[in-house]
């Protein structure tokens, strides 16, 4: 470092001198990724750089116990990391998403500002607190990013994705319980089907995403194993024996979270494999979704000249030029996501699948895409529950109706009577517009008592039940 003016400061590194803010904490490598990516404005992921200060902590305290790096700097770059890991100095991270395709720039982002900040915890004559010597001791960019990743997503999968899912599917459950009395008509290819009841319909929903929260838990699970300690290429160069163990045991510790050394470094660090497996959990996830969210505005379609057999709580007008029409504003939301984790899925298996050699060299994006998804469908599965699977209410009248008008009820008398003759009293009723009952009451077709039986839409729903 040396002179500063009023506004800058200038810092310098092997490139040269650079100007930079002078009340920025971070120094010339990051100085410079900000002017070499004015891609899209968009920062990386805040969880990705808490997950990241955690790393460095962890790092700083294993430097120190294995006598790597002096005790008042490793105490100093462990406060500090804790500071930007709490959210501290959030502003301070500036580098652009799409950037190198390592991360150096956001490791190096990370490394001046904890340096920085180190620093000034030690005061002057103290030596100062190198952002590669010192914070950056034992790692490199292409491990410490990766496993920066792991972290994040695990941590961003338990703390919010996993208690939003567990909100939904408790809400389903509860919904599914409250309507088991009635009685729908089935729909398959969007054409009447034979009767199910409310509660086998929302309990399908329910048990997709039971299967959601399981493929979920399975996904962060893949991201257990971490490339720390595998420096430049896995060899574990310039890193001291022991390192990689006592350093991901304080990680564990910080997180609360199972973590363990990879398999294999050099996998580890060539591959995005166990994210690029964490994406496809998310994207099936997306897809449940995007069913059930796209069922619930088919059944509440109308009110008055659609399915209308459930009612949305109404949020807002939903036209400029018609009143009176209130749309099914979350359903649409909750689609918008499920099409949006899908498309962040595309974009990191072709990530994952571009990787060259000894690094995959696309890990802002494949953290950017999949942190992403995982908040999207986080916040919008809060928002399906609170704004209308709440207040979602069944039109037991209209379901009703619908059942008894259904050609659908027929089927049920076909082990009576036979396919053809079941067909000739369906192709009746669709002439006369008249109901099963009707037609088959007029035909004589069976007793009066054995026909109300096999008609009984509730007892349909049934077929394991003694009939």
């Amino acid at each position: 470092m040396a002179t500063s003016r009023e506004d800058v400061r200038i810092e310098r590194d092997s490139l040269g001198e650079v100007e930079v803010p002078a009340s920025a904490l971070w120094g010339a490598s990051t100085q410079r990724a900000i002017a070499n990516f004015p891609v899209s404005g968009e920062r990386m992921p805040l969880r990705l750089i808490h997950a990241l200060a955690l790393v460095k902590a962890a790092a700083a305290t294993a430097n120190r116990e294995l006598g790597v790096l002096d005790e008042p700097r490793a105490r100093a770059i462990e406060q500090a990391a804790r500071e930007v890991a709490e959210g501290l100095h959030d502003a301070q991270f500036v580098v652009e998403v799409f950037q190198t395709g390592s991360g150096t720039s956001t490791n190096m982002n990370a490394n001046e500002v904890i340096a920085r900040l180190a620093e000034q915890r030690l005061g002057p004559g103290a030596g100062g607190v190198h952002p590669n010597d010192h914070v950056n001791r034992s790692q490199s960019s292409n491990d410490v990013m990766p496993t920066a990743l792991h972290v994040a997503a695990r941590l961003a999968i338990r703390d919010e994705l996993l208690p939003a899912l567990a909100r939904l599917h408790a809400c389903l459950l509860r919904k599914a319980a409250a309507y088991d009395d009635v009685v729908k008509i089935g729909r398959t290819h969007l054409m009447d089907a034979t009767p199910l009841r409310f509660s086998q319909e929302i309990g399908g929903w329910a048990r997709q995403i039971e299967l959601g929260m399981a493929r979920t838990r399975a996904a962060s699970e893949a991201l257990v194993e971490l490339a720390l300690g595998g420096t430049a290429v896995g060899t574990g160069l310039n890193r001291p024996a022991g390192f990689p163990e006592r350093a991901i045991a304080h990680l564990a510790r910080a997180t609360g979270l199972v973590f363990r050394e990879a398999g294999d470094r050099f996998e580890a660090q060539a591959a995005r494999d166990a994210a690029v497996e964490a994406s496809g959990a998310l994207r099936t996830l997306a897809v449940s979704l995007f069913k059930i969210a796209s069922d619930v505005r088919l059944l509440a379609s109308g009110p008055r000249c659609g399915l209308g057999e459930l009612r949305l709580p109404a949020l807002q007008p939903g036209s400029s030029i018609m009143p009176g029409k209130v749309n099914p504003v979350i359903c649409e939301s909750v689609t918008q996501v499920a099409a949006q984790v899908v498309g962040h899925d595309a974009a990191i298996a072709v990530a994952g699948l571009s990787g060259q050699l000894e690094l995959n060299a696309f890990l802002p994006l494949i953290a950017r895409n999949l942190l992403e998804s995982i908040r999207l469908l986080a916040n919008v599965s809060n928002l399906f529950v609170e704004r209308c699977l709440e207040g979602l209410e069944v039109d037991r009248e209209r379901a009703g109706a619908l059942v008894e008008r259904s050609l659908a009820l027929v089927t049920a008398l076909v082990p009576a009577i036979g396919y053809d003759a079941a067909a000739r009293i369906a192709k009746r009723c669709s002439e006369t517009g008249k109901t099963v009952r009707e037609v088959c009451l007029e035909q004589r077709v069976l007793p009066r008592e054995e026909l109300e039986r096999l008609l009984d839409p509730r007892a349909q729903t049934e077929p394991d039940a003694a009939r």
